[in-house]
């Protein structure tokens, strides 16, 4: 069987560390494979809030961003109170959008948790299509 092979960026523009919690667990007592997908959400909207940018529904006036596929690669577990440190860059910018990865890793041992790989599209919400990647968006990504 193949697995997905994520081309991590040359490098991270954003790092963040989060906290295993109990609604993270799933019945096997490790984070569940959706909750890694949620954990990465609040990382993305977390570094959005840095870079001056409202919410996902708003990068530049009511153009926002939809998740047009995602590849995951789960590496090890994750326990309660874990703190997962999360590094996050960005790639493959064209008209419409860009991929954003991330790298998953146990702060204390170093050990890698996950590795993903989103493909975002921008999306006019007022018109309801898709919409040109926002220059201002991007500089924001950029800087």
């Amino acid at each position: 069987m193949s697995r997905i092979q994520i081309q991590l960026p040359e490098k991270f523009i954003y790092e963040t560390t989060l906290t295993v919690r109990a609604s993270d667990l799933n019945y096997g007592a490790h984070v569940g494979h959706d909750r890694i997908l949620t954990l990465m959400q609040d990382v993305r909207v977390e570094f959005y809030r840095t870079r001056g940018i409202e919410n996902e529904l708003h990068l530049d006036g009511t153009v926002g961003q939809v998740i047009a596929d995602l590849g995951v690669v789960y590496k090890s577990e994750a326990f309660l109170g874990d703190e997962l440190f999360f590094q996050m860059g960005v790639s493959d910018f064209h008209r419409v959008g860009f991929d954003m990865l991330y790298r998953v890793t146990q702060k204390a041992s170093g050990k890698e948790v996950a590795l993903a790989k989103l493909a975002i599209i921008t999306f006019d919400y007022a018109v309801r299509k898709i919409a040109p990647l926002p220059p201002a968006f991007l500089a924001k990504l950029q800087s």
